[in-house]
């Protein structure tokens, strides 16, 4: 909570209003709540960018030495639904609600563990590879609307998330050694290209995965 209100008090302090939802975010009756009061505020205008990033998932190998000690039915099935088929839970709400339309953008954020296996990653692994797997058929969904979905891919990022991940340290320290850039991603990174996403010209970029990494994943072979 105390880095949610940092967030808010800084959009606030850019003059820009700020409503916080501390809710559970896979909760369909939640999502009714939250909606019903951004509803109004959108106006006919709508919703100018639902922001994907829920990282919350089980980390424990899919085979371990015993039952104990590995990924059970419910912590898959929890991953998923958290990490990827809720962006189609959010995405599917405002758009019955026609507050998804031309010029709207949705954006989720991915990692390249979609596409590599790392120790205890498997659950949040799978559930990336469908993060992107949903984000391409929803470009094709809603093309037609004018509503550009995309993945961006980040780089080892320094944040709170990360350092719930199994060797963290170690993910820091090959990140930097290789990035041709000598750093690890930042948050304004990201930030930045979100931000050019949302230029006018940006409504033609759909249905990719968009790495901001510096270089690191082609660096990383």
């Amino acid at each position: 909570m105390p880095l949610a209100d940092r967030a808010r008090e800084a959009v606030e302090e850019a003059g820009v209003e700020a409503l916080f939802f501390n809710v559970n975010a896979v909760d369909r009756d939640k999502m009714t709540l939250v909606l019903d009061q951004l509803e109004p505020l959108a106006g006919a205008d709508g919703v100018s960018l639902l922001f994907h990033s829920l990282a919350f998932g089980s980390l424990a190998p899919l085979v371990g030495e015993d039952a104990s000690a590995s990924a059970r039915d419910s912590q898959m099935a929890m991953t998923l639904n958290v990490m990827a088929s809720s962006l189609v839970a959010w995405t599917q709400e405002l758009a019955w609600r026609r507050l998804l339309g031309e010029g709207s953008r949705v954006m989720a954020m991915t990692s390249a563990g979609s596409t590599r296996a790392a120790p205890s990653y498997g659950m949040v692994s799978a559930a990336k590879a469908a993060l992107e797997a949903y984000v391409r058929q929803l470009a094709l969904e809603l093309g037609p609307r004018g509503v550009a979905v995309n993945a961006i891919r980040a780089g080892v990022t320094d944040t709170p998330a990360l350092a719930h991940i199994p060797g963290a340290a170690d993910l820091k320290e090959h990140a930097r050694s290789v990035n041709p850039g000598g750093r690890l991603t930042e948050p304004g990174d990201i930030a930045e290209l979100v931000s050019l996403l949302m230029q006018p010209g940006g409504t033609w970029l759909t249905g990719n995965v968009l790495g901001v990494d510096g270089g690191e994943d082609i660096a990383a072979g």
